[in-house]
């Protein structure tokens, strides 16, 4: 139990340390929220808790294959964003998008050989 909140109260110091520093630093905050931290504290925590190399593997893998339908978000949001769109509207239509990629590239990927 007590690993469980230690996890939820890093990943809240990431997700608050980010926002603090985008608020004055956009593109600074940009650039810590595109670093792989998440990830790579997931692969950390998943490999104390089954420390198995083909595991590890395939969710490396998977997790690259995974970012690719997310990245359109992120032109896609900034754009409606300047063409008059609202926040939230923005955000909706970019979490949306994303979850069509997801859905795409879960239904297609493994037809080209992908472990996901």
């Amino acid at each position: 139990m007590w690993s469980l909140v230690a996890k939820a109260l890093l990943s809240g110091v990431l997700i608050a340390a980010i926002a603090e520093v985008g608020k004055r630093l956009p593109t600074l905050g940009a650039l810590i929220a595109s670093l792989p931290l998440v990830s790579v504290l997931g692969m950390i925590l998943l490999w104390h808790a089954r420390p198995d190399a083909e595991n590890m593997a395939v969710h490396a893998g998977a997790t690259f294959w995974y970012v690719l339908p997310s990245l359109p978000m992120f032109l896609l949001i900034p754009y409606l964003l300047r063409s008059g769109l609202g926040f939230w509207p923005s955000l909706l239509a970019g979490c949306a998008l994303t979850v069509a990629l997801y859905l795409l590239m879960s239904h297609f990927g493994p037809r080209f050989g992908l472990k996901l």
